[in-house]
């Protein structure tokens, strides 16, 4: 585990790309222009690009020069933000570009601030040292040396571990978005020479995932090879945690009211209702003219009241005056529906998308009821501020266009 590029040798590209000059950034981080001259070279190394056009007038960004300040400047403004929220108050936010190159240069230690996101992520402390390849005493003096430049507690220890304080857990907010802003310099440089490549993680949600994202990811790796993709799932409460840190690049499925957040941004591509799905030659699917009333008395799969989706299930009896029917098993386990369902007389309500392999196949079918107040808008949720990287970028384009192929966006029932 390693970062692709010295944070250092960011931090003076910066100064020399906002000052135009070596000397002068030089003079603003207190280091000999030697040591700026040696850092930009090292950093067009790492990066095998040119990042100025060196002329008398000064020094001048190239377009991969932009291209790395823009991302750049983000990963500072993160550093400097997360120092202010744990108290210190080095860069009051809105921070301006040249704060930027003000971040406390001790954080900005590789070694230090990957001990740190390890051990904030596993609370184990060998497995980060495993991680890292170095000693357990080293992860210790990292975490100890960068808790001593913040001047904060930022672990503590407990039964189940070590574990984050307070500031420790607004630092890691701030530290993961600047390490995935960091990670997408490589692919946007990447996409300037004409390749997409690099690494796409999506928070798939169940509306979006059977059919649609398989589909738009086989169709972005044709046309790019070199890209790799991972799916996180789960909740959306905790996709939209991961988003917000970083940890993913945008959530697939379906999206929550406008108000659920402002830093978060859902852009509606379909609708989807739920319908009523058993086995291929179920007895109710042998009755004409099937009505509510006489579903209540099924063996019912159904996921969890805790479930936007049981919400809308059970809203959708009660708004014509019926009890919901209860659930003889709950589960938002795909696995677990489809054996149920396929060996017994059980009925679900899900969205038709879910199952579309077995309906197609003929193993299940879709009864003739429709239920009413079960519509849900599906779409891709972002960070509000986010700038995506060129392979999702790819990836979102492609979803778009298969979900315009699918059925027609309506207004969803909230």
């Amino acid at each position: 585990m390693s970062l692709p590029v010295s944070l250092r040798h960011l931090r003076a590209f910066i100064a020399v790309a906002e000052m135009g000059s070596v000397t002068r950034a030089a003079d603003a981080l207190y280091r000999a222009q030697s040591a700026v001259t040696r850092s930009v070279h090292q950093l067009e190394l790492a990066l095998n690009v040119e990042l100025f056009e060196r002329k008398a007038s000064g020094m001048l960004c190239t377009t991969f020069g932009n291209s790395v300040l823009f991302r750049a400047r983000r990963v500072m403004t993160e550093f400097g933000l997360g120092c202010d929220e744990i108290g210190r108050g080095l860069t009051p936010a809105p921070v301006p570009d040249a704060a930027r190159t003000r971040v406390p240069l001790a954080m900005l230690n590789e070694r230090r601030l990957l001990s740190f996101v390890g051990l904030a992520d596993s609370g184990h402390m060998p497995t980060v040292a495993k991680a890292l390849g170095i000693s357990q005493p080293a992860v210790s003096s990292s975490i100890n040396d960068l808790e001593a430049c913040l001047g904060k507690a930022l672990f503590e220890r407990s039964s189940k571990g070590m574990m984050l304080t307070a500031a420790g857990e607004l630092l890691a907010f701030r530290i993961k978005r600047a390490l995935a802003e960091l990670r997408y310099i490589a692919a946007d440089l990447a996409a300037l020479n004409g390749t997409t490549e690099g690494r796409v993680v999506i928070g798939a949600l169940p509306l979006g995932r059977t059919t649609i994202l398989p589909r738009a990811i086989s169709d972005v790796l044709a046309r790019h090879p070199r890209l790799r993709f991972c799916t996180i799932e789960g909740p959306f409460d905790k996709l939209a945690a991961q988003l917000r840190a970083g940890d993913i690049d945008f959530v697939l499925g379906a999206l929550r009211p406008a108000d659920y957040a402002s830093d978060l941004a859902g852009e509606a591509l379909l609708s989807d209702s739920m319908a009523l799905v058993v086995r291929s030659g179920h007895p109710l699917t042998r009755l004409a003219g099937i009505g509510m009333a006489d579903l209540v008395s099924s063996q019912w799969i159904l996921s969890s009241h805790a479930t936007p989706a049981r919400a809308l299930f059970d809203r959708s009896f009660t708004s014509q005056g019926l009890a919901p029917p209860l659930a003889a098993l709950e589960t938002s386990d795909l696995a677990i529906l489809r054996g149920m369902l396929l060996h017994s007389d059980a009925v679900t309500a899900i969205s038709a998308q879910q199952l579309q392999y077995e309906i197609d196949a003929g193993l299940l079918t879709v009864l003739d009821v429709t239920l009413p107040h079960t519509s849900r808008t599906i779409g891709i949720t972002q960070r509000a501020d986010s700038h995506p990287s060129p392979g999702a970028l790819e990836l979102m384009a492609a979803i778009r266009r298969f979900a315009a192929a699918g059925q027609p966006l309506e207004v969803a029932e909230i």
